[in-house]
């Protein structure tokens, strides 16, 4: 096996990338790219009838939203069959497998009547060791001969040590009697063929991982470490699905979490360094080891997820901040900024950001740039602005116009205004968010008021003023 370590991710192409999916492969990519490895991808999409290239599509774009890159081209299994049914047939030369003709009828047969002695239903083939001579003309299956005495241990660097009894473990399957080949073969082919060093994925898979062994067995290939993570269940302990809210990453991606954020809560939901909650790419990377996840299943909270998320669009620069609230806007079906709406939310990210913890609690708070006048004033709002309040506005507005356009001369003419009416700021401060926003909650109103400039500041007091 490789000294380089080299992890996959390989989702089937039947549905949505599930956020449990998209924490495995974020898993694989951190313990590639901590160590200076490879992270590769490959589409299990052999059940042809549930497979779909618009499936496919979604597992592509959501992989790149989140940030994670792999080495090379997307490697297809169905692709792989040729050689899946090569290396069947080389277990078959080498006595590692066998021949079975037995049709469903007579294997359901079997099964039925252990079910009724009280039988163990795992089929015994009696096409096991017949003689070459006796087989009919006819389609067989092609089945490992699996050890029937002994264990098989996995030695799984979340799981600990686990041991199955052989004798709990069929002869598998590995090539249909139509010449497809089976689940089971193809994926430590593939794993074997890629030169995957350490299999990285649900803990769904823990029992796969017996069969599996034993094929790497019989190819006498070297068994790659094995990680199975427990699964995410929801809040209420149960395994996650949609009754819970939204379980696919492209949703994630439409309600407005960023994308860094995303990275570090699925990083930490079921993995942990220290008490460290929020942490960035180059420390989750530099962090990240098999031995920091658990082995009980993670709940799903979307409080911590909007803290973490919050703490990200924070902590994120302008520059790179508003790409990502355009590309969420492209992914809700949100209208696209204007090139004045983009340069004025540029110019207010400072004053958005702070207290934002999604990208639709941000665009909330710069209401005051997509609005138009004659603003609609909210109900709450509309009670700062009673006639006295309006008559402020008004001795307000003479002395902004003769001002420089700066925050001092702004915050001087304010609270000279405020001081001549014997009042604090506070008393100010609410008639002029409901001017210049239309809203009770905004931003400074001098930052609101630096954004918009001279102009439109004026003309919105103007129009609340008595």
């Amino acid at each position: 096996m490789s000294d380089q370590i080299v992890t996959r991710f390989a989702p089937s192409p039947t549905g949505y990338l599930h956020i449990g999916g998209a924490r495995t492969a974020l898993f694989n990519w951190l313990y590639a790219r901590g160590r200076g490895g490879k992270f590769l991808l490959r589409i299990e999409d052999t059940d042809r009838e549930r497979s779909t290239p618009e499936a496919t599509a979604a597992i592509l774009k959501g992989l790149d939203w989140l940030g994670l890159d792999y080495d090379g081209e997307p490697l297809s299994q169905f692709a792989r069959a040729p050689r899946h049914r090569e290396v069947a047939e080389a277990m078959l030369a080498a006595g590692r497998a066998y021949k079975c003709f037995a049709t469903q009828d007579e294997i359901q047969a079997f099964r039925d009547e252990a079910r009724a002695d009280g039988r163990s239903t795992l089929y015994q083939s009696p096409w096991r060791d017949a003689d070459p001579s006796t087989h009919p003309d006819a389609p067989y299956a092609v089945r490992l001969k699996a050890p029937r005495d002994g264990e098989t241990v996995i030695r799984d660097e979340v799981q600990g040590e686990v041991t199955i009894r052989n004798d709990q473990l069929d002869d598998m399957v590995c090539l249909r009697s139509d010449g497809t080949p089976t689940y089971m073969l193809a994926v430590v082919v593939d794993d074997h063929d890629m030169g995957v060093t350490h299999v990285i994925r649900g803990d769904d898979h823990l029992t796969n991982a017996a069969r599996q062994i034993q094929i790497y067995n019989a190819m006498d290939w070297a068994v790659p470490v094995f990680a199975h993570i427990p699964l995410i269940h929801g809040p209420d302990g149960k395994k996650l699905s949609k009754r819970h809210g939204a379980v696919g990453l492209e949703e994630y991606q439409a309600m407005g979490y960023p994308a860094s954020g995303m990275r570090n809560y699925l990083c930490r939901l079921g993995w942990s360094h220290g008490d460290d909650e929020f942490f960035t790419d180059a420390q989750a990377t530099e962090w990240f080891d098999l031995k920091g996840i658990g082995r009980s299943p993670a709940r799903l909270d979307f409080k911590k997820l909007e803290n973490i998320c919050g703490q990200h669009i924070a902590a994120t620069d302008d520059s790179a901040l508003l790409p990502e609230i355009e590309a969420f806007l492209a992914a809700a079906a949100r209208p696209a900024l204007t090139e004045a709406q983009r340069r004025m939310l540029a110019d207010s990210l400072f004053c958005l950001k702070d207290r934002a913890k999604t990208f639709p609690d941000l665009l909330e708070k710069a209401h005051f740039i997509f609005a138009e006048r004659p603003l609609e004033i909210e109900e709450k709002a509309l009670k700062n602005l009673d006639p006295v309040s309006r008559g402020i506005l008004k001795e307000l507005t003479v002395q902004l116009q003769n001002v420089s356009w700066t925050r001092d001369e702004l915050e001087a003419a304010a609270n000279g205004v405020a001081e001549a009416h014997e009042i604090g700021f506070g008393k100010l401060a609410g008639p002029l968010r409901a001017a210049l926003a239309g809203r009770a909650a905004t931003p400074s109103v001098f930052d609101m008021m630096l954004v918009l400039g001279k102009e439109e500041s004026l003309a919105r007091i103007q129009e609340q003023a008595a």
